[in-house]
Protein backbone atom coordinates (compact mmCIF):
# COMPACT_ATOMS: atom_id res chain seq x y z
CA UNK A 1 0.00 0.00 0.00
CA UNK A 2 2.92 2.51 1.08
CA UNK A 3 4.74 1.56 -2.30
CA UNK A 4 1.83 2.07 -5.14
CA UNK A 5 0.75 5.07 -2.79
CA UNK A 6 4.06 6.76 -3.39
CA UNK A 7 4.42 5.87 -6.93
CA UNK A 8 0.74 7.25 -7.34
CA UNK A 9 1.86 10.73 -5.68
CA UNK A 10 4.94 10.45 -7.57
CA UNK A 11 3.01 10.29 -10.92
CA UNK A 12 0.26 13.43 -9.69
CA UNK A 13 3.16 15.55 -8.79
CA UNK A 14 5.15 14.67 -12.21
CA UNK A 15 2.78 15.75 -14.17
CA UNK A 16 1.97 18.65 -12.19
CA UNK A 17 5.63 20.09 -12.47
CA UNK A 18 5.58 19.36 -15.51
CA UNK A 19 2.55 21.27 -16.68
CA UNK A 20 4.33 24.00 -14.47
CA UNK A 21 7.86 24.26 -15.50
CA UNK A 22 7.05 24.00 -19.06
CA UNK A 23 5.83 27.45 -19.01
CA UNK A 24 5.20 29.07 -22.20
CA UNK A 25 7.71 30.74 -24.53
CA UNK A 26 8.60 31.63 -27.81
CA UNK A 27 11.74 31.02 -29.57
CA UNK A 28 14.07 33.79 -28.09
CA UNK A 29 11.81 35.20 -25.49
CA UNK A 30 14.03 35.90 -22.36
CA UNK A 31 14.37 37.79 -19.56
CA UNK A 32 11.51 39.42 -16.87
CA UNK A 33 9.16 39.01 -19.26
CA UNK A 34 8.39 35.32 -18.92
CA UNK A 35 7.07 34.75 -15.65
CA UNK A 36 6.95 31.13 -14.66
CA UNK A 37 5.49 31.69 -11.40
CA UNK A 38 1.97 31.96 -12.10
CA UNK A 39 -0.14 29.85 -14.79
CA UNK A 40 -0.63 30.97 -18.46
CA UNK A 41 -2.40 29.28 -21.73
CA UNK A 42 -0.22 26.04 -22.78
CA UNK A 43 -0.26 27.01 -26.55
CA UNK A 44 3.57 26.74 -27.05
CA UNK A 45 6.05 24.48 -24.45
CA UNK A 46 9.60 25.30 -23.23
CA UNK A 47 10.38 22.22 -24.63
CA UNK A 48 14.05 21.04 -26.27
CA UNK A 49 13.02 22.05 -29.73
CA UNK A 50 11.62 24.97 -29.11
CA UNK A 51 13.97 26.75 -25.97
CA UNK A 52 16.60 28.83 -27.27
CA UNK A 53 19.35 27.83 -25.02
CA UNK A 54 22.09 29.51 -27.43
CA UNK A 55 20.77 32.65 -26.11
CA UNK A 56 20.46 31.99 -22.36
CA UNK A 57 24.12 30.57 -22.75
CA UNK A 58 25.55 33.42 -24.32
CA UNK A 59 24.00 35.66 -21.44
CA UNK A 60 24.89 32.99 -18.53
CA UNK A 61 28.22 33.08 -19.95
CA UNK A 62 28.93 37.18 -20.33
CA UNK A 63 28.48 37.16 -16.88
CA UNK A 64 30.14 34.09 -15.22
CA UNK A 65 32.43 36.36 -13.62
CA UNK A 66 29.57 37.46 -10.79
CA UNK A 67 28.95 33.71 -9.49
CA UNK A 68 31.69 32.20 -10.11
CA UNK A 69 33.85 30.41 -8.51
CA UNK A 70 30.43 27.69 -7.99
CA UNK A 71 32.13 26.63 -4.65
CA UNK A 72 30.78 29.69 -3.06
CA UNK A 73 27.55 30.32 -4.85
CA UNK A 74 26.11 25.98 -4.54
CA UNK A 75 27.48 26.74 -0.67
CA UNK A 76 24.85 29.51 -0.14
CA UNK A 77 22.57 27.09 -2.52
CA UNK A 78 22.36 24.42 0.19
CA UNK A 79 22.72 26.82 3.28
CA UNK A 80 19.63 28.13 1.89
CA UNK A 81 17.25 25.52 0.93
CA UNK A 82 17.94 23.36 4.26
CA UNK A 83 17.64 26.60 6.09
CA UNK A 84 14.28 26.60 4.63
CA UNK A 85 13.75 22.75 4.58
CA UNK A 86 15.32 21.53 7.41
CA UNK A 87 13.92 17.98 6.85
CA UNK A 88 15.92 18.01 3.04
CA UNK A 89 19.34 17.63 4.93
CA UNK A 90 18.62 13.55 5.31
CA UNK A 91 18.25 12.82 1.69
CA UNK A 92 22.42 13.70 1.31
CA UNK A 93 25.35 11.66 2.88
CA UNK A 94 26.90 13.34 6.01
CA UNK A 95 29.71 14.82 4.33
CA UNK A 96 28.43 17.15 1.47
CA UNK A 97 31.96 17.27 -0.48
CA UNK A 98 31.13 15.29 -3.12
CA UNK A 99 27.85 16.57 -3.82
CA UNK A 100 28.91 19.87 -3.49
CA UNK A 101 31.74 18.95 -6.33
CA UNK A 102 28.91 16.79 -8.59
CA UNK A 103 26.64 19.69 -8.75
CA UNK A 104 29.24 22.03 -9.74
CA UNK A 105 30.13 19.77 -12.64
CA UNK A 106 26.47 19.45 -13.43
CA UNK A 107 26.64 23.20 -13.98
CA UNK A 108 29.46 23.26 -16.50
CA UNK A 109 27.41 20.13 -18.33
CA UNK A 110 24.36 22.32 -18.57
CA UNK A 111 26.76 25.40 -19.30
CA UNK A 112 28.28 24.44 -22.02
CA UNK A 113 25.59 22.42 -23.83
CA UNK A 114 22.49 24.24 -23.40
CA UNK A 115 23.51 25.73 -27.22
CA UNK A 116 22.04 21.89 -27.34
CA UNK A 117 18.84 21.65 -25.58
CA UNK A 118 18.01 18.07 -26.94
CA UNK A 119 21.37 17.04 -26.38
CA UNK A 120 20.66 18.23 -22.57
CA UNK A 121 17.21 17.10 -22.02
CA UNK A 122 18.16 13.60 -22.94
CA UNK A 123 21.14 13.72 -20.73
CA UNK A 124 19.05 14.71 -17.94
CA UNK A 125 15.99 12.14 -18.54
CA UNK A 126 18.54 9.73 -17.73
CA UNK A 127 19.84 11.20 -14.68
CA UNK A 128 16.06 11.45 -13.60
CA UNK A 129 15.64 8.02 -13.80
CA UNK A 130 18.65 7.56 -11.74
CA UNK A 131 17.70 9.81 -9.03
CA UNK A 132 14.75 7.88 -7.80
CA UNK A 133 17.18 6.05 -5.87
CA UNK A 134 17.96 9.12 -3.50
CA UNK A 135 14.19 9.91 -2.82
CA UNK A 136 13.70 12.38 -5.02
CA UNK A 137 10.51 13.74 -5.34
CA UNK A 138 9.28 16.43 -8.44
CA UNK A 139 8.34 18.85 -5.70
CA UNK A 140 12.34 19.01 -5.02
CA UNK A 141 12.70 20.71 -8.10
CA UNK A 142 10.94 23.94 -7.00
CA UNK A 143 12.62 23.48 -4.07
CA UNK A 144 16.07 23.68 -6.19
CA UNK A 145 15.05 26.69 -7.93
CA UNK A 146 13.87 28.70 -5.07
CA UNK A 147 17.05 28.29 -3.54
CA UNK A 148 19.24 28.51 -6.53
CA UNK A 149 17.41 31.97 -7.28
CA UNK A 150 18.74 33.14 -3.65
CA UNK A 151 22.34 31.67 -3.91
CA UNK A 152 22.73 33.30 -7.49
CA UNK A 153 21.58 37.48 -5.63
CA UNK A 154 23.69 36.24 -2.42
CA UNK A 155 26.89 35.22 -4.41
CA UNK A 156 26.23 38.37 -6.99
CA UNK A 157 25.58 40.90 -4.16
CA UNK A 158 22.36 42.03 -5.66
CA UNK A 159 24.61 42.63 -8.88
CA UNK A 160 22.83 39.92 -11.34
CA UNK A 161 20.22 41.03 -13.52
CA UNK A 162 16.67 40.11 -13.75
CA UNK A 163 17.81 38.77 -17.19
CA UNK A 164 20.27 36.66 -16.01
CA UNK A 165 19.22 34.68 -13.41
CA UNK A 166 16.01 34.13 -15.38
CA UNK A 167 18.30 32.95 -17.78
CA UNK A 168 19.88 30.77 -15.14
CA UNK A 169 16.79 29.37 -13.89
CA UNK A 170 15.48 28.26 -17.69
CA UNK A 171 18.19 26.57 -17.69
CA UNK A 172 17.61 24.30 -14.14
CA UNK A 173 14.07 23.97 -15.17
CA UNK A 174 15.20 22.38 -18.92
CA UNK A 175 16.85 20.46 -16.83
CA UNK A 176 14.18 19.87 -13.75
CA UNK A 177 11.68 18.89 -16.67
CA UNK A 178 13.82 16.02 -18.25
CA UNK A 179 14.55 14.31 -15.14
CA UNK A 180 10.69 14.53 -13.84
CA UNK A 181 10.14 13.00 -16.91
CA UNK A 182 12.86 10.03 -16.75
CA UNK A 183 11.50 9.56 -13.28
CA UNK A 184 7.77 9.29 -14.30
CA UNK A 185 8.47 6.96 -17.68
CA UNK A 186 10.76 4.36 -15.01
CA UNK A 187 8.36 4.26 -12.40
CA UNK A 188 7.77 0.09 -13.25
CA UNK A 189 11.48 -0.31 -12.45
CA UNK A 190 12.76 -0.47 -9.14
CA UNK A 191 14.96 2.73 -7.33
CA UNK A 192 17.83 0.33 -6.74
CA UNK A 193 18.30 -3.37 -6.82
CA UNK A 194 19.91 -5.15 -3.82
CA UNK A 195 23.20 -7.03 -4.68
CA UNK A 196 25.11 -10.04 -3.04
CA UNK A 197 28.70 -9.85 -3.32
CA UNK A 198 29.58 -13.33 -5.24
CA UNK A 199 33.06 -12.91 -5.95
CA UNK A 200 36.76 -10.22 -4.51
CA UNK A 201 39.50 -10.77 -6.07
CA UNK A 202 42.46 -8.24 -4.84
CA UNK A 203 44.74 -6.95 -8.03
CA UNK A 204 47.85 -5.54 -6.92
CA UNK A 205 47.35 -2.99 -3.85
CA UNK A 206 44.38 -0.66 -5.13
CA UNK A 207 42.36 -2.64 -7.71
CA UNK A 208 39.62 -5.03 -6.50
CA UNK A 209 37.68 -7.00 -8.67
CA UNK A 210 33.91 -7.41 -7.51
CA UNK A 211 31.07 -10.23 -8.85
CA UNK A 212 27.79 -9.36 -7.57
CA UNK A 213 24.31 -10.87 -7.88
CA UNK A 214 21.62 -8.75 -8.27
CA UNK A 215 18.20 -9.80 -6.17
CA UNK A 216 16.09 -9.09 -9.43
CA UNK A 217 16.88 -9.04 -13.40
CA UNK A 218 18.96 -6.02 -14.15
CA UNK A 219 18.76 -4.66 -17.17
CA UNK A 220 21.86 -3.11 -18.68
CA UNK A 221 23.58 -2.52 -22.30
CA UNK A 222 27.76 -3.14 -22.70
CA UNK A 223 29.34 -0.52 -21.96
CA UNK A 224 27.26 1.13 -19.55
CA UNK A 225 28.04 1.43 -15.76
CA UNK A 226 26.09 1.89 -12.70
CA UNK A 227 26.55 3.79 -9.01
CA UNK A 228 27.04 1.58 -6.06
CA UNK A 229 26.33 2.02 -2.52
CA UNK A 230 27.86 0.31 0.40
CA UNK A 231 26.52 0.27 3.81
CA UNK A 232 29.38 1.31 5.31
CA UNK A 233 28.68 4.50 3.63
CA UNK A 234 24.84 5.56 3.47
CA UNK A 235 23.26 7.58 1.18
CA UNK A 236 26.98 7.92 -0.60
CA UNK A 237 26.53 6.49 -4.07
CA UNK A 238 29.55 6.18 -6.44
CA UNK A 239 29.34 5.60 -10.39
CA UNK A 240 31.66 2.01 -11.89
CA UNK A 241 31.41 0.40 -15.20
CA UNK A 242 30.20 -2.85 -15.52
CA UNK A 243 32.49 -5.61 -17.10
CA UNK A 244 31.39 -7.68 -19.30
CA UNK A 245 27.84 -8.83 -20.33
CA UNK A 246 26.22 -10.43 -17.02
CA UNK A 247 26.63 -14.67 -16.62
CA UNK A 248 24.33 -17.15 -17.05
CA UNK A 249 22.78 -16.49 -13.15
CA UNK A 250 22.73 -12.86 -13.73
CA UNK A 251 26.02 -11.54 -11.59
CA UNK A 252 28.06 -8.67 -12.95
CA UNK A 253 31.41 -7.70 -12.91
CA UNK A 254 32.77 -4.31 -11.68
CA UNK A 255 36.71 -3.24 -11.35
CA UNK A 256 37.04 -0.89 -8.30
CA UNK A 257 40.61 1.37 -8.02
CA UNK A 258 40.93 2.65 -4.82
CA UNK A 259 41.38 6.40 -4.82
CA UNK A 260 41.63 7.61 -1.51
CA UNK A 261 41.24 6.73 2.17
CA UNK A 262 37.42 6.89 3.84
CA UNK A 263 35.70 7.03 0.68
CA UNK A 264 33.62 4.95 -1.24
CA UNK A 265 36.22 2.68 -3.65
CA UNK A 266 38.22 2.28 -0.26
CA UNK A 267 35.48 0.52 0.86
CA UNK A 268 34.96 -1.56 -2.02
CA UNK A 269 38.67 -2.70 -2.26
CA UNK A 270 39.39 -2.84 1.32
CA UNK A 271 36.76 -3.50 3.78
CA UNK A 272 33.91 -5.49 1.16
CA UNK A 273 34.11 -9.71 1.21
CA UNK A 274 31.90 -12.22 -0.66
CA UNK A 275 28.77 -12.55 1.54
CA UNK A 276 28.12 -8.76 1.98
CA UNK A 277 25.23 -6.47 0.12
CA UNK A 278 25.45 -3.41 -1.94
CA UNK A 279 22.83 -1.20 -3.63
CA UNK A 280 23.06 -1.09 -7.82
CA UNK A 281 21.13 2.51 -9.23
CA UNK A 282 19.91 1.99 -12.85
CA UNK A 283 22.28 1.47 -15.63
CA UNK A 284 23.22 4.53 -17.12
CA UNK A 285 25.24 5.96 -19.91
CA UNK A 286 25.37 5.89 -23.97
CA UNK A 287 28.81 4.60 -24.60
CA UNK A 288 27.46 1.35 -25.83
CA UNK A 289 27.95 -0.67 -29.56
CA UNK A 290 25.20 0.32 -32.47
CA UNK A 291 22.29 -1.59 -32.71
CA UNK A 292 23.73 -2.51 -36.45
CA UNK A 293 27.56 -2.84 -36.53
CA UNK A 294 28.30 -1.25 -39.72
CA UNK A 295 31.78 -0.16 -38.95
CA UNK A 296 35.02 -1.44 -37.42
CA UNK A 297 35.43 -0.55 -33.70
CA UNK A 298 38.23 1.23 -32.52
CA UNK A 299 38.49 0.69 -28.73
CA UNK A 300 40.60 3.51 -26.27
CA UNK A 301 40.87 2.63 -22.47
CA UNK A 302 43.13 3.32 -19.69
CA UNK A 303 43.21 2.11 -16.07
CA UNK A 304 40.11 0.11 -14.94
CA UNK A 305 38.42 1.82 -18.08
CA UNK A 306 39.60 -1.42 -19.22
CA UNK A 307 36.03 -2.57 -17.91
CA UNK A 308 34.44 -0.76 -20.06
CA UNK A 309 36.43 -1.63 -23.04
CA UNK A 310 36.35 -5.79 -22.53
CA UNK A 311 31.95 -5.00 -22.18
CA UNK A 312 32.22 -3.45 -25.60
CA UNK A 313 34.69 -6.32 -26.83
CA UNK A 314 32.84 -9.11 -25.59
CA UNK A 315 29.68 -7.53 -27.24
CA UNK A 316 31.01 -7.19 -30.50
CA UNK A 317 32.33 -10.48 -30.87
CA UNK A 318 28.87 -11.87 -29.97
CA UNK A 319 27.19 -9.48 -32.17
CA UNK A 320 30.05 -9.04 -35.02
CA UNK A 321 28.80 -9.30 -38.78
CA UNK A 322 31.68 -10.90 -41.40
CA UNK A 323 34.70 -8.73 -42.26
CA UNK A 324 34.27 -6.17 -39.91
CA UNK A 325 37.18 -6.18 -37.11
CA UNK A 326 38.19 -4.22 -33.95
CA UNK A 327 41.52 -2.22 -32.43
CA UNK A 328 42.33 -2.29 -29.23
CA UNK A 329 44.51 0.31 -27.24
CA UNK A 330 45.02 -0.38 -23.70
CA UNK A 331 47.24 1.77 -21.52
CA UNK A 332 48.85 1.36 -18.10
CA UNK A 333 51.59 3.17 -16.10
CA UNK A 334 52.95 -0.32 -16.42
CA UNK A 335 52.97 -3.67 -16.86
CA UNK A 336 52.18 -4.20 -13.08
CA UNK A 337 48.95 -2.61 -13.75
CA UNK A 338 47.47 -4.42 -16.70
CA UNK A 339 45.65 -5.58 -13.96
CA UNK A 340 43.15 -8.18 -15.96
CA UNK A 341 46.23 -9.19 -18.29
CA UNK A 342 44.60 -13.11 -18.63
CA UNK A 343 41.74 -11.74 -19.91
CA UNK A 344 42.85 -9.67 -22.35
CA UNK A 345 45.08 -12.70 -23.43
CA UNK A 346 42.38 -14.71 -24.04
CA UNK A 347 40.10 -12.53 -25.40
CA UNK A 348 43.09 -12.17 -27.72
CA UNK A 349 43.47 -15.18 -28.61
CA UNK A 350 40.09 -16.15 -29.58
CA UNK A 351 39.44 -13.39 -31.73
CA UNK A 352 41.66 -12.78 -34.93
CA UNK A 353 39.34 -9.54 -35.86
CA UNK A 354 41.01 -8.03 -32.69
CA UNK A 355 44.05 -6.20 -33.23
CA UNK A 356 45.68 -5.19 -29.43
CA UNK A 357 47.86 -2.42 -28.92
CA UNK A 358 49.33 -2.37 -24.99
CA UNK A 359 50.56 1.12 -23.94
CA UNK A 360 52.96 1.49 -21.22
CA UNK A 361 54.28 4.82 -19.76
CA UNK A 362 57.01 3.38 -18.36
CA UNK A 363 58.05 1.02 -21.47
CA UNK A 364 57.88 -1.80 -19.52
CA UNK A 365 57.17 -5.45 -21.17
CA UNK A 366 55.07 -4.18 -24.37
CA UNK A 367 55.90 -2.85 -27.55
CA UNK A 368 54.59 0.69 -27.15
CA UNK A 369 55.19 3.26 -24.56
CA UNK A 370 54.43 6.71 -24.03
CA UNK A 371 50.68 7.78 -23.56
CA UNK A 372 47.81 6.44 -25.47
CA UNK A 373 47.38 9.16 -27.54
CA UNK A 374 51.16 9.08 -28.60
CA UNK A 375 50.14 5.64 -29.65
CA UNK A 376 47.07 6.24 -31.83
CA UNK A 377 49.12 9.23 -33.40
CA UNK A 378 51.99 6.56 -34.37
CA UNK A 379 49.37 4.19 -35.61
CA UNK A 380 46.57 6.63 -37.87
CA UNK A 381 43.89 5.49 -40.36
CA UNK A 382 41.15 5.20 -38.07
CA UNK A 383 38.81 7.12 -40.23
CA UNK A 384 36.52 4.87 -40.90
CA UNK A 385 36.14 3.36 -37.70
CA UNK A 386 33.41 4.00 -34.77
CA UNK A 387 35.45 5.12 -31.12
CA UNK A 388 34.58 4.25 -27.61
CA UNK A 389 36.89 6.07 -25.35
CA UNK A 390 37.01 4.98 -21.64
CA UNK A 391 38.99 5.52 -18.58
CA UNK A 392 40.75 8.74 -16.66
CA UNK A 393 39.32 11.61 -17.15
CA UNK A 394 42.56 13.26 -18.85
CA UNK A 395 43.37 10.03 -21.10
CA UNK A 396 39.51 10.81 -22.43
CA UNK A 397 39.65 14.09 -23.21
CA UNK A 398 42.87 13.92 -24.88
CA UNK A 399 42.19 11.03 -27.34
CA UNK A 400 38.58 12.61 -27.93
CA UNK A 401 40.30 15.31 -29.46
CA UNK A 402 43.12 13.82 -30.85
CA UNK A 403 40.66 11.58 -32.96
CA UNK A 404 38.22 14.91 -33.77
CA UNK A 405 41.30 16.52 -34.94
CA UNK A 406 42.24 13.46 -37.21
CA UNK A 407 38.94 13.71 -38.81
CA UNK A 408 37.15 11.42 -37.05
CA UNK A 409 33.45 13.20 -37.30
CA UNK A 410 32.76 14.02 -33.72
CA UNK A 411 29.28 11.28 -33.38
CA UNK A 412 31.86 8.76 -34.12
CA UNK A 413 33.77 9.67 -31.14
CA UNK A 414 31.91 7.85 -28.08
CA UNK A 415 32.80 8.54 -24.31
CA UNK A 416 30.55 9.30 -21.34
CA UNK A 417 30.72 12.96 -19.99
CA UNK A 418 33.83 13.30 -18.20
CA UNK A 419 34.39 13.95 -14.09
CA UNK A 420 35.69 17.66 -14.96
CA UNK A 421 32.83 18.82 -17.15
CA UNK A 422 29.95 16.52 -16.44
CA UNK A 423 28.86 13.07 -14.79
CA UNK A 424 31.43 10.41 -14.34
CA UNK A 425 31.98 7.53 -16.06
CA UNK A 426 33.61 5.77 -13.77
CA UNK A 427 35.92 6.04 -11.21
CA UNK A 428 39.20 4.89 -11.82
Amino acid sequence: MSDDYHALLARREAMRLRDQLLAPVSRGARGPSVSYASPAPRTAELAPDVYDGAADQELIVRNLGLVTPFDTLITHLYDAMFERHPYLRKLFPESMEFQRTHLGRAFWYLIENLDRPGEVDAFCTRLGRDHRKLGVLPVHYEVFEAALREALQRHAGGRLGGDVTEAWLRMVRLAAAGMVRGAEEALAEPAYWTADVTGHERRGRDVAVLRVRPSAPYPYRPGQYATLQTPLLPLTWRPYSIAGASGADGELEFHIRRTGPAGVSDALVTDTGVGDTLRLGPAQGTTALDGELTRDVLVVAGGTGWATAKALLEDFAARRPPGRSAHLFVGARGADDLYDGPALDRLESRCPWLRVVRVLDDGSGGPAHGSVVDALARHGGFDGHVAYVSGPPAMVTAAAWHLAATGLPPDRVRHDPVPDRGAPVHTA
